[in-house]
C-alpha cells in the first residue's frame, strides 16, 4: 500500500494505494472512540459511513491545499510536523555525518537563492539536447536520474525464481496519470486533455519559448504520447502478473523491441551483466522504438524538453511550483492552493533520504512497547487465518495443505529495519536544491541496479519508518508495517482491545490476505509465480472474486461513473478478509473475559465503528474522478459499506434488519 505523491517519480501512481486511518483522538473516552464523530441523524442500516463518520465530515472540510482530508492525512501531517522539527534540530546542531547532510538538504529546499541555482543545471541540459546528435544518450542520462521518457529501467525480483534479481522494463514516458487518459471519449476526459495541451504550451512559454513554438511543442508532445498510450497496457491489465513477466535475453530484446540500441543502453546506465531481463509490457516494447523512430527529431526534443522541465518544476523557484501545481494540483485534483513549501521539502527528504531520517524519527517517537503489542496482534491473526483456512468448505484438503504451508512462511517486520541504509556515498550541499533531489535521485538509481544478479536481500525495507502505510510483498511472502502507522489513530496503548482491533486489526488482516488476494494468490510460499491450487479450488476462488468485482461495479460514486471491479477487486478481498481475520482475532483474544458497553457501545459495535473510522474522508469531485480512473483501492464510502454489507456479524451487532442496503442478500454475500 502506497499513499499518493504527485511528485515527478510517481506520477502515474499518483491515486495509488492510500490505505488510511480512523479518529480516535479528539476527545477522551472509555475505549479510545471519539464519540462527536458520529451522526446520530444517519442510520447504520442505510449508510454506515455517514452514520459512523458523518459528525467527523461535518466538522473537517477539506482545506485549501489539499484534494482529499481524512483522518489519514491528519495522521500524516502530524508525522510531517515530527519530521520538521527533526530536520530543523538538525539544522542547528547535526547529531552526525548524516544529520548533516539531513538538515543541509533540507536548507537548500527553504533558501531561495539554492531554489533558483537549480535553473543554471536545466538550462544546462537543455543545452545539451538542443545540440545532441544521440539522443538515446540523452535517454540514458535522464534516466541515471529517475528521470524516465519513453520507458523505465530497474531491478526486480525474478516472478518465477524469488531468489534471483535481474533487471526489468516497464512502459513510462506520459504526462497524464494513465494511458487510458488519452482514449475515454467521455466529456471530463476531453477537457482534461484541452486542458494538458494548455498546461504544455505554458511551460514551455515560461521556459522563454514564443506562443507559436510553444503551442507547436504542446502538439507534438501530446501526439507522441498518446501513440505511446495507446499501445500501453491499462491499469487492470497490470494487475495480472502473468502478463508482466516476459524474460527475454539482450539479443531477444533487441529482435522484439527494436528502436533501442539495448546494449549500449545497458552499458550506459552502468547495468551489471545481464541474462536476462523482464519486459513488463511486451505489447508495448515492441511498439514504442518504432513509434519513437518514426517522430520527427524536433518533436522528439520538444518530448524530452517536456520531461527535462516536469522533472525539474517543483525543484525550482516558487513561480515554476505554482504552474507545476496548476495542473498536477489544481485540474487533477481539484486542490485549491499549493501546500506550504516547507512540508513539500520535507517530504522530499523523506523520499530521498528516508532511512536516515526515519532512524532518528524512530529513536524519538516509537516506543518498544508498541511494538511488542502489535507482535501479539499479529500472532493472533495469523493464528485466525490458520483457523478459517481449514473451515473453509469449498476448498479441498490438498489446497488447504498448500494455503497453510505460505501463511507458516509469513515473514513480518515490524516498526524499522534491522540494518540502516548507508548514505555516506551521497553528496548533498546547502546551496542547490535541484542538484541534492538529482544526486538523491542517481544515487537510488545505482543503488537498485547493484541488486540485479545478487541474491535478494530479503531484510530490505520498500517504505521508509516514519511511512504512514503498511504492505504485503508477494514475492518475499512478507508482511510490513512501519512505525509511522503503530500509533494513535490506528493503534493505542490506551484504546480498547476492540477499538485496536477494528482499527490496526483490519490493517494486519488487509495485509496478510493480500497473500491470498487474486494476484498474492498466484505466488507460492517462496514468492515464486506458480499454481498451487487443485483446478476445481482455483475456479471457486474465481467465482468468489467475480462477485467482488460485481459488487464494486456496482457503486456509483459520481454521476456517470461507477468504481472499476476488476481494478479494485485486489483491495476489496483483502478488505474483506482483514476484516474478517481480526474480528475472529479479537473475539478469541476476549475469551473469558466480560465483555463491557462503554460510550454507550458494545464491544461489537466498537469494532466496527473503529474500522469505519479508518476511512472517513471528504474528497474533492476531481480526486474522486482521478482515484476510480487510476487507484486499486476503493472510494472510502463503499470501502466502508461494501465489505461490512457481507458481514452478517456486523448484522447481528447492529441489529440490522434483512433487506436493508447495509445487508446483502445472503444469496449474494461474498466469503
Amino acid at each position: 500500500m502506497i499513499h499518493p505523491s504527485f511528485s515527478r517519480k510517481s506520477l502515474a501512481a499518483a491515486a495509488l494505494a492510500l490505505f488510511v486511518c480512523s479518529a480516535l483522538h479528539a476527545e477522551p473516552s472509555q475505549s479510545g472512540l471519539d464519540l462527536n464523530n458520529l451522526d446520530r441523524t444517519a442510520s447504520p442500516a442505510q449508510d454506515f459511513f455517514q452514520y459512523a463518520n458523518g459528525g467527523w465530515l461535518k466538522a473537517n472540510p477539506i482545506p485549501a491545499d489539499k484534494p482529499r482530508w481524512g483522518t489519514f492525512n491528519k495522521l500524516l501531517e502530524e508525522n510531517q510536523d515530527k519530521l520538521h522539527i527533526i530536520l530543523e534540530q538538525q539544522v542547528k546542531n547535526p547529531s552526525d555525518a548524516e544529520g548533516k547532510k539531513l538538515g543541509d538538504f533540507y536548507t537548500s529546499g527553504m533558501t531561495e537563492s539554492s531554489q533558483a541555482a537549480g535553473k543554471a543545471l536545466v538550462s544546462q541540459q537543455l543545452n545539451d539536447l538542443n545540440k545532441s546528435k544521440d539522443l538515446q544518450a540523452f535517454i540514458t542520462k535522464q534516466h541515471r536520474h529517475a528521470n524516465h521518457p519513453l520507458f523505465s529501467f530497474g531491478s526486480a525480483q525474478d516472478s518465477k525464481d524469488s531468489s534471483l534479481v535481474i533487471g526489468q522494463l516497464g512502459q513510462a514516458g506520459l504526462g497524464l496519470p494513465d494511458c487510458e487518459y488519452y482514449t475515454r471519449s467521455d466529456e471530463k476526459s476531453v477537457k482534461i486533455r484541452t486542458q494538458y495541451q494548455a498546461f504544455l504550451q505554458q511551460v514551455f512559454e515560461k521556459w522563454g519559448d514564443a506562443p507559436a513554438v510553444a503551442a507547436k511543442k504542446a502538439k507534438q508532445v501530446f501526439d507522441l504520447e498518446t501513440k505511446l498510450a495507446k499501445t500501453s497496457m491499462t491499469m487492470v491489465e497490470q494487475r495480472d502478473p502473468s502478463a508482466t513477466y516476459h524474460p527475454v535475453t539482450v539479443a531477444q530484446l533487441q529482435k522484439e523491441a527494436p528502436g533501442i540500441q539495448w546494449a549500449a543502453y545497458f552499458k550506459a546506465m552502468n547495468a551489471p551483466p545481464l541474462k536476462t531481463i523482464n519486459v513488463s509490457s511486451p505489447k508495448y516494447f515492441k511498439s514504442m522504438g518504432n513509434i519513437w523512430k518514426a517522430t520527427p527529431v524536433d518533436a522528439q526534443k520538444a518530448y524530452l524538453q517536456w520531461h527535462v522541465l516536469k522533472s525539474s518544476a517543483d525543484y525550482l523557484t516558487e513561480d515554476w511550483s505554482q504552474l507545476y501545481f496548476s495542473f498536477y494540483g489544481k485540474t487533477l485534483t481539484g486542490a485549491l492552493e499549493l501546500s506550504q513549501r516547507w512540508r513539500r521539502v520535507v517530504k522530499e527528504v523523506d523520499g530521498d533520504m528516508g532511512f536516515a531520517l526515519g532512524h532518528k524519527y524512530v529513536d524519538q517517537h516509537f516506543p518498544p512497547a508498541a511494538k511488542a503489542k502489535v507482535e501479539d496482534m499479529l500472532k493472533n491473526i495469523r493464528k485466525a487465518l490458520g483457523t478459517t483456512i481449514d473451515q473453509l468448505e469449498w476448498m479441498t484438503p490438498e489446497t488447504k495443505k498448500a494455503a497453510q504451508e505460505k501463511l507458516a512462511s509469513f515473514k513480518q517486520k515490524i516498526g524499522y529495519p534491522d540494518r540502516w541504509r548507508d548514505y555516506s556515498s551521497l553528496s548533498i550541499t546547502r546551496d542547490n536544491y535541484l542538484a541534492n533531489v538529482e544526486n538523491s535521485d542517481a544515487y537510488a538509481v545505482q543503488r537498485d541496479l547493484r541488486k540485479i544478479g545478487q541474491p535478494m536481500d530479503h531484510n530490505e525495507w520498500y517504505m521508509s519508518p516514519p511511512t504512514v502505510n503498511a504492505y504485503y510483498d508477494p514475492q518475499n511472502n512478507e508482511i510490513v508495517f512501519p512505525a509511522g502507522i503503530l500509533q494513535p489513530p490506528f493503534f493505542s496503548m490506551e484504546a480498547d482491545d476492540s477499538v485496536n482491533y477494528g482499527a490496526l486489526g483490519v490493517v494486519i488482516g488487509h495485509e496478510i490476505t493480500h497473500g491470498f488476494d487474486d494476484q498474492g494468490a498466484q505466488f507460492d510460499p517462496k514468492g515464486n509465480l506458480r499454481n498451487w491450487w487443485k483446478p476445481s479450488d482455483l475456479e471457486k476462488f474465481q467465482t468468489l472474486s467475480k462477485a467482488i468485482v460485481d459488487q464494486f461495479s456496482g457503486y456509483e460514486v459520481a454521476p456517470g461513473l461507477n468504481i472499476q471491479g476488476k481494478l479494485v477487486v485486489g483491495e476489496s478481498i483483502a478488505d474483506l478478509g482483514g476484516l474478517k481475520l481480526a474480528w475472529d482475532a479479537y473475539k478469541d483474544s476476549q475469551a473469558g473475559k466480560t465483555p463491557q458497553t462503554l460510550d454507550g457501545f458494545t464491544p461489537e459495535q466498537r469494532f466496527f465503528l473503529a474500522y469505519a473510522r479508518i476511512w472517513a474522508m471528504n474528497m474533492r469531485d476531481e480526486y474522486v474522478r482521478l482515484q476510480v480512473n487510476t487507484d486499486p483501492h476503493p472510494n472510502p464510502r463503499f470501502r466502508v459499506n461494501g465489505p461490512l454489507s457481507n458481514l452478517p456479524e456486523f448484522q447481528k451487532a447492529f441489529q440490522i434488519p434483512d433487506n436493508s442496503p447495509m445487508v446483502r442478500n445472503p444469496r449474494n454475500r461474498v466469503w
